[in-house]
């Protein structure tokens, strides 16, 4: 795929485009990881790369869940969010979470896809202290908006905690992860065990 998201027709064909790039970022940068390198912590915070990945797909299965205005499943009520959202598990692979990212997007596809305005009102979460208290809804459009906010926020997250692990960036990483034939980026290489 292209390195940018490629020329778009209109409105909905953007913000889709804009949050699958996003979310293809965030994939990228696991791209290699052992279940014990995506759970490592880079700084003071237990942000991880698994962990984030495992947040994304919470957090865009919450926000399909108000789309479709249904309240379960995907994600903890916003005052039952534990220590561990950002963070996997140890029964937890990194695998699994990239699945269940995958999983939690084709879901929001399909929601998006059979929405036929993108104003359409989605109800808000009461009482979330960061909901604004005068807000009783948003639409569509502020959701997909939202989004691609949080993923692309998590994914700069995610760089750094990576240059961090093995220093890949992205670039090599996306030519790695997707076989890029471009002779202008070298793909990421996992660097060979030392001997002796």
């Amino acid at each position: 795929m292209p390195r940018v998201v490629p020329p778009v027709a209109d409105e909905r064909a953007a913000l889709t485009a804009y949050l699958a790039h996003q979310r293809r970022a965030l994939r990228a940068t696991a791209y290699g990881l052992t279940d014990e390198q995506a759970r490592t912590a880079a700084s003071a915070s237990p942000l991880s790369i698994g962990g984030l990945i495992k947040h994304a797909a919470r957090c865009e299965g919450f926000w399909t869940d108000l789309v479709v205005q249904r309240q379960h499943g995907t994600r903890p009520r916003t005052d039952e969010a534990g220590g561990d959202e950002f963070q996997l598990a140890p029964e937890e692979s990194l695998a699994e979470a990239l699945a269940a990212y995958a999983a939690s997007a084709e879901r929001t596809d399909a929601v998006i896809a059979g929405i036929p305005d993108l104003g359409q009102a989605v109800p808000v979460p009461q009482g979330a202290p960061w909901v604004p208290a005068e807000v009783e809804e948003w639409s569509v459009r502020w959701v997909l908006l939202y989004l691609i906010e949080e993923t692309a926020r998590h994914g700069g997250h995610a760089d750094v905690i990576r240059e961090s692990i093995d220093g890949a960036t992205f670039d090599p990483l996306l030519a790695a992860a997707e076989a890029w034939p471009d002779p202008w980026v070298r793909p990421w290489k996992a660097a060979s065990p030392r001997v002796g």
